[in-house]
């Protein structure tokens, strides 16, 4: 029974503190998201989480051990696994975007960052990690505005001003659940099934400001679906600069994969009561598909000492080899999905660096048990807006990571700001702010105890 209690007590908080998490930051999560008007281009935003901890030091950390977490990037890092755990966080991002002709606006909300669950079969050789996280965000706002010539009468023409509101949301969720294995003390394999799905949702409300003109809302809906793999590898080296030290190098390769789906297009006038869906080929919704690349990730880590943690990572992934089936069916290919014309590869740097006053030694004051975390990133956008301009984001993350009285729970805190984007031309620039919050439980489950 006293195992029992102490594992519903332990859920109990976990679920407590995970709902004020989103409590907090969900309220706007729905309508603004994201909140970059470049996640209007190919299928929105992409999301990279892999750990809190790595999170915090440059969003890489492909090759970083932890026994206080599981990344969810390296399958093979799943192997390395003592506790039972429980993780969640949720995050709350503000955007200012300006433009070239000086217009400026800014969206403010908070989202679910991840949601894992993960434990050892066997300790430190086979581990088991489930995982739920966003893949893309599509959601972002714009305007337009201008006037076209009206017969208002048959002797008179007149200029009606309207305006055009884009407005985009949704996106792609991940669910991946896999294995680690340790096949040697130095060399860790792992792989995972990825099960892609979200829908992704665009409207456009045309508002004229004098009659007979009246107001239409355009919508289109994609509903996605589909299953992938990831492998990775792991290599760890003892001793190689310094008696002591510790050289961990790995990487995973996440397989191309194809989602297949359908899309409905509605059209809503103002006088209208509900919305009327349009139909192509006498039929209601269209089925096609898109077409996911490869994406290669890479990262070396090394820790001349308990105290101190450095890492590098890559990104790496061919978008210029997407391919839509959806940009060639009939009228709705004027609303492609993903819009193949706007994409191009991306890849990402980061560099990142933790440390832990304390070391090894448990029995330090609190402030020595926290960990102090520092990391950058620049990054090129798989979307080009105008279909020639790269799009460049460049971001520095810092973190805390703050002990409990439960071994092996943590609570991290996590800053990050950067800019993405330039005024040239029709571009925009952003600069933005996140703040998040995340909590690691850690338990050993499912030993029995045995009576002396």
């Amino acid at each position: 029974m006293s195992f029992l209690s102490s594992r519903a007590g332990t859920l109990s908080w976990f679920f407590v503190v995970l709902a004020l998490l989103l409590g907090s930051g969900s309220a706007h999560a729905q309508s603004n998201g994201d909140g970059s008007v470049y996640s209007r281009f190919g299928l929105g935003s992409l999301q990279d989480f892999s750990s809190s901890q790595s999170a915090a030091m440059g969003r890489g950390g492909f090759a970083l051990r932890s026994l206080n977490y599981t990344p969810t990037a390296n399958p093979a890092l799943w192997s390395d696994q003592v506790f039972t755990r429980l993780s969640g966080g949720a995050y709350y991002q503000n955007i200012q975007s300006t433009s070239g002709e000086g217009q400026s606006s800014e969206l403010a909300a908070g989202t679910l960052e991840a949601l894992q669950f993960s434990f050892p079969i066997y300790s430190r050789s086979l581990g088991v990690t489930l995982s739920f996280q966003p893949y893309t965000q599509y959601n972002y706002r714009t305007r337009r505005s201008g006037s076209l010539p009206v017969q208002v009468t048959p002797d008179d023409v007149a200029d009606a001003d309207y305006d055009v509101n884009f407005r985009g949301g949704g996106g792609l969720h991940r669910f991946r659940g896999g294995l680690g294995y340790q096949v040697t003390e130095a060399l860790r394999v792992g792989a995972s099934l990825d099960v892609l799905f979200g829908i992704i949702e665009n409207q456009r409300n045309t508002e004229f400001g004098q009659a007979p003109l009246r107001n239409i809302r355009l919508k289109d809906a994609t509903r996605l679906s589909g299953v992938g793999g990831t492998l990775g590898a792991h290599l760890s080296l003892a001793d190689v600069l310094s008696s002591g030290d510790n050289l961990s190098i790995g990487g995973a390769v996440t397989l191309p994969a194809t989602l297949t789906g359908d899309r409905v297009l509605t059209l809503t006038e103002s006088q209208s009561v509900a919305p009327d869906t349009l139909s192509v080929g006498g039929q209601s919704s269209i089925d096609g598909s898109v077409s996911l690349p490869l994406r290669s990730r890479f990262g070396v880590a090394y820790q001349p000492n308990s105290r101190w943690t450095f890492t590098a990572d890559g990104v790496f992934e061919p978008w210029s080899s997407f391919s839509s089936t959806f940009s060639q069916r009939g009228p709705l290919s004027r609303f492609p999905v993903g819009g193949e014309q706007t994409l191009t590869d991306r890849w990402r740097v980061s560099l990142g660096s933790e440390v832990l006053p304390a070391g090894s030694d448990q029995f330090s004051g609190y402030l020595a048990n926290v960990a102090y975390r520092l990391g950058a990133y620049t990054e090129q956008l798989y979307v080009q807006p105008d279909g020639r301009t790269d799009v460049q984001m460049y971001a520095v993350t810092a973190g805390f990571s703050l002990p409990t009285s439960i071994p092996g729970t943590r609570i991290d805190l996590n800053l990050e700001a950067g800019t993405r984007g330039t005024t040239d031309g029709t571009l925009v620039r952003d600069n933005f702010y996140r703040v998040g919050l995340h909590v690691n439980f850690g338990e050993r489950w499912f030993q029995e105890r045995r009576l002396r």
